[in-house]
């Protein structure tokens, strides 16, 4: 039965490289979205005015950035410039409350950090226009 059923997915495996991908591209953009749509919760999160502007850039980082990795577009330095940005919210937000935090922040972004260096490092995949760029 499986075998029937899963055989397309068997010769297209590759595509979930792609479909991961545009999943973390869709997850980023929202993220810079609810920063830029609620300014209240980004001085909030700023503490003071003059960190403002770093929140600021990283929603901005996340909207751009997370719409090429949708697309496939430019993905190595879509996940470049986001890199510095995961980073940040791993050892600098996230690590002091630890492993065991309800909201399990410090996982999610260890995982979204690790998924941006290996689309760095590896590209889009199959389904993106970097893609169809090589091809034509």
């Amino acid at each position: 039965m499986s075998s029937k059923y899963f055989q397309w997915f068997e010769e297209h495996k590759n595509l979930s490289y792609s479909f991961l991908r545009i999943f973390v591209g869709i997850a980023l953009f929202i993220r810079g979205l609810l920063f830029i749509t609620d300014p209240a919760k980004v001085s909030a999160l700023a503490v003071s005015e003059k960190y403002f502007w770093m929140y600021s850039y990283i929603a901005i980082v996340h909207l751009v950035g997370g719409a090429l990795l949708v697309v496939g577009l430019f993905t190595r330095l879509a996940a470049l410039i986001q890199i510095p940005i995961l980073f940040g919210a791993v050892f600098f937000v996230h690590l002091k409350h630890g492993l065991l935090e309800s909201g399990q922040s410090l996982e999610l972004s260890v995982m979204v950090l690790f998924v941006l260096i290996i689309f760095f490092l590896f590209g889009a995949g199959e389904l993106s226009f970097d893609n169809k760029s090589k091809s034509s």
